[in-house]
């Protein structure tokens, strides 16, 4: 029996860790699972794991007020010691570009535990964008032991830093997700998100934005507030979504720009089961997450991602997304386009999705199974 430890701590890390570990859980001849949280994130994170039934073994509890980046990095990898020296795995995964994976690799380093690194190879080439997300994907990159990529690009990049040694291409867990969570859904009671949205007018075209990167703060999220605002105010056949994140940085300018408009909704934060039914529903995304450059495609939706970089350019090659920073007078132009121009619509959401087919958690699995067979 090998044992395994899943450290994370962020609502997009519980989405792509969850089919990963629930397809581990099915071979309890070979895997015991453990769950560490570090709490980076609180609810939206809790509210994840309850909707694939996943529980903790460890929790650190991490969130507090006002947290700063040097907060999250010593007290993560403090609270980690003790974790694993508990949990004594022979693997720890984490996933992604947070605080919680960079500290989570170095901490496992620290104690000589062997690291997976799961959407490994994604780079931007600049240091401050997405911030601190580049430095903490380069980092976990250098010390992770296996490296599962989501894409061939992804492959290369580690390749170009001299990282060649158990590198897979296997697509990304967040499509896994995203398929995983639709049938949850549509196998439930699906009424409960239609009575939810019931304040949405099902004549209209939807258009879901997702906005909170720290280095859109100040102008540039002012930018994007406005230019919601003068399209809101040009097409009333139209109407926004926008699930506001809990940052302040983050709510003032939404609420004072984009509040108390007629066909502009603000909402809480979205539990994922509710923001992926919106996202099949929805017409059009506007986001500068990075998981949603993946998965609305899946569903076949145009993504204008509002962001100067982007470390999944392979959405913007294929054609299912397309970078509009956060110049107003761009970000108008992009939607008016895809509101108006329905051959320019169908082209970004008729192209197969790059990122997966929804297999790589079963591609893994047979990887590691595969791996500690020919060393037992």
């Amino acid at each position: 029996m090998k044992t395994i430890l899943f450290i994370y701590g962020t609502r997009p890390e519980a989405i792509k860790m969850a089919p990963l570990i629930r397809e581990f859980r099915k071979d309890t001849d070979t895997f015991v699972t453990k769950i560490c949280l570090t709490g980076q994130h609180r609810q939206m994170l809790d509210q994840t794991n309850k909707f694939f039934d996943i529980q903790s073994d460890y929790d650190l509890n991490l969130m507090s007020s006002n947290q700063t980046l040097f907060d999250i990095t010593a007290r993560c990898l403090t609270g980690l010691s003790d974790v694993l020296n508990e949990a004594n795995p022979d693997l720890v995964f984490v996933q992604g570009d947070t605080t919680s994976v960079m500290a989570g690799s170095l901490a496992s380093f620290y104690s000589r535990v062997p690291v997976a690194h799961l959407e490994a190879g994604l780079r931007t080439g600049n240091k401050y964008s997405p911030y601190p997300e580049e430095i903490n994907r380069i980092i976990t990159g250098h010390i992770a032991d296996y490296h599962f990529a989501p894409t061939n690009r992804a492959v290369q990049n580690l390749q170009d830093e001299g990282i060649k040694r158990n590198v897979y291409m296997v697509g990304n867990t967040v499509i896994d997700a995203l398929y995983l969570g639709l049938d949850i859904i549509k196998n439930g009671t699906e009424d409960i998100y239609e009575r939810y949205f019931s304040f949405l007018d099902r004549s209209k075209r939807t258009i879901l934005v997702t906005g909170h990167r720290r280095e859109s703060f100040g102008g540039g999220l002012e930018n994007i507030c406005r230019a919601i605002a003068y399209i809101a105010r040009e097409y009333k056949d139209i109407q926004f979504i926008y699930p506001v994140h809990f940052n302040p940085n983050v709510r003032e300018p939404i609420n004072r720009i984009l509040g108390n408009k007629e066909n502009i909704f603000l909402t809480e934060p979205l539990d994922y089961p509710y923001l992926i039914w919106l996202m099949e529903k929805c017409f059009l995304v506007l986001t500068d997450s990075g998981g949603i450059q993946e998965e609305a495609p899946a569903l076949g939706k145009p993504v204008l991602v509002m962001r100067e970089v982007t470390e999944r350019p392979e959405g913007i090659e294929a054609g299912t997304a397309k970078i509009v920073g956060t110049d107003y007078a761009c970000l108008i132009a992009s939607i008016r386009e895809l509101l108006e121009n329905e051959t320019a619509y169908n082209k970004m959401a008729d192209i197969v999705n790059p990122y997966g087919d929804g297999t790589s958690s079963i591609q893994i699995v047979e990887i590691i199974r595969n791996l500690w067979r020919e060393t037992s």
